[in-house]
């Protein structure tokens, strides 16, 4: 989410927390449910009534700044050849290819209708494959949406320039991350979870360690800048012993980044999490030994706890970022590109063009309908006001940086901030009372202790959460 347009600037760069001294007593007083503030306002309160001559117009407000924003492209590719059980995406379940080929010949079009819209000379400086599994598609066919992309948008030069992938590894060789390579591809996230086979059947993922560490390699010999391992912590038939054993496997290849994601079940909204037996869930307590397992095994490799379940060796691109002072956070999670639009392609994409969220389709047969008849394949989106603005640059600071420079909000939004965030000070009182956050006259920022809580923090400032919370009591 980007800041308010008058700030135009980096956040001045602070001295950060690189570890995290895991308190487990903490979490279970603070941590509770809610946004992982990808956006503000999030995604439940865009609106089907903001409609295509809204997102026109925001595009025109781009090209037409003094300094036009760069771009970052997000597609989306929702096949997935097998379910996952705890899998929550917006995906399809097929084994046939030639579905790959029809999607690839609709996002075509799409692009052909979106790119227009912009200016040639809004370079893109990021994107980002994700799914589904992109590697769904033939790593050759992949090179061609990349072509497909520079022939409507203009590729940034710059060796700074992203093109990144979520990759399943069970469906790709060396030769597949060669073709990738050349097509331009430098980054790439791996799907591991958990390589206990205990826990990889109960969520109907197998996957070798052997051949996904081979992989992890075989980026790096093609060039790829960042690796990326994925892992969750609270699968079914988890034990300590067997992460410890998953986290020292992963830590022979020393990927640059991991995230370790907490798993949530929720049966009633994502159908395939039914097959899981709640019965061989980690509970509470044992979740928490789960994760603070893996962030002290992290911690004490040398890795550097970015935010929200990300770590990142000190000298990649995201913990450079974080020390600059211009981290920034979307809906493709944590990126070292701070001041672009983002322009989602594909189903159920979202963007992000100046103050406003819009997002496509999430059903696949809506999305193709209206790509078939011509339409930009818009669903939902909204307009953000005044307040909106001023808190999404509150939380954006909150989340990548872990604090909020009073001084610098105040002078970008006009406003008294003692004043305006009355109530918010009153919430965060508990988490000042308990060491987890620290509030002065200047500034409020997240203690050592309170690293792993920033989205308790970001919780105090979300007005729609707390009107949400006080209509429910």
């Amino acid at each position: 989410m980007c800041p308010h347009p008058s700030a135009r600037v980096s956040r001045a760069a602070v001295p950060l927390t690189v570890d995290w001294p895991f308190d487990a007593e903490l979490l279970r007083r603070h941590d509770r449910p809610g946004p992982r503030y990808t956006s503000y306002p999030t995604a439940p309160h865009f609106a089907a009534a903001f409609g295509e001559d809204r997102w026109r117009a925001a595009i025109r407000a781009g090209n037409e700044l003094p300094a036009p924003k760069p771009l970052s492209l997000y597609v989306h590719v929702p096949y997935c050849a097998d379910p996952c059980f705890y899998c929550g995406c917006n995906r399809v379940i097929t084994r046939d290819a030639a579905r790959a080929s029809a999607y690839l010949a609709r996002l075509r079009r799409e692009l052909a209708g979106v790119a227009p819209l912009f200016d040639r000379h809004r370079q893109v400086v990021q994107l980002h494959l994700g799914g589904g599994t992109p590697n769904f598609v033939a790593p050759a066919q992949l090179a061609g949406l990349i072509d497909a992309v520079a022939t409507g948008f203009t590729l940034s030069p710059s060796p700074d320039r992203d093109i990144s992938i979520e990759l399943d590894p069970r469906h790709i060789d060396a030769d597949g991350i060669a073709v990738l390579a050349r097509a331009g591809f430098n980054r790439a996230s791996l799907g591991v979870q958990d390589f206990d086979p205990a826990v990889q059947a109960a969520v109907n993922r197998v996957q070798e360690a052997d051949a996904t560490l081979r992989l992890i390699d075989a980026c790096r010999r093609s060039g790829f800048r960042s690796v990326n391992v994925d892992l969750i912590y609270g699968l079914p038939k988890q034990t300590r012993a067997g992460f410890a054993r998953t986290l020292a496997q992963v830590l022979q290849a020393r990927p640059d980044r991991l995230a370790i994601y907490g798993y949530a079940h929720m049966p009633s909204l994502f159908r395939a999490q039914r097959q899981i037996d709640a019965a061989d869930l980690p509970d509470a307590e044992q979740r928490l030994v789960l994760l603070g397992l893996a962030v002290e095994t992290l911690c004490g490799a040398g890795y550097r706890y970015i935010g929200m379940d990300h770590f990142a060796l000190p000298d990649d691109d995201l913990a450079k970022a974080q020390a600059r002072g211009d981290l920034h956070r979307n809906f493709m999670g944590y990126t070292t590109h701070p001041q672009t639009d983002l322009v989602g392609i594909g189903v159920s994409a979202i963007s992000h063009i100046g103050d406003t969220y819009s997002q496509n389709h999430r059903d696949l047969p809506a999305w193709e309908s209206a790509i078939d008849a011509g339409r930009l394949p818009l669903w939902r989106g909204i307009a953000l006001d005044a307040d909106d603005r001023l808190r999404a640059d509150v939380i954006q600071g909150l989340m990548c940086q872990g604090r909020i420079d009073i001084p610098a909000i105040e002078q970008r939004h006009d406003i008294d901030f003692a004043a305006t965030f009355r109530e918010a000070l009153r919430l965060l009182e508990p988490l000042r009372a308990d060491g987890i956050v620290e509030v002065t006259a200047t500034g409020i920022a997240a203690t050592r202790r309170g690293r792993g809580l920033l989205r308790a923090i970001a919780q105090c400032f979300d007005r729609y959460l707390q009107d949400a919370r006080r209509d429910a009591a």
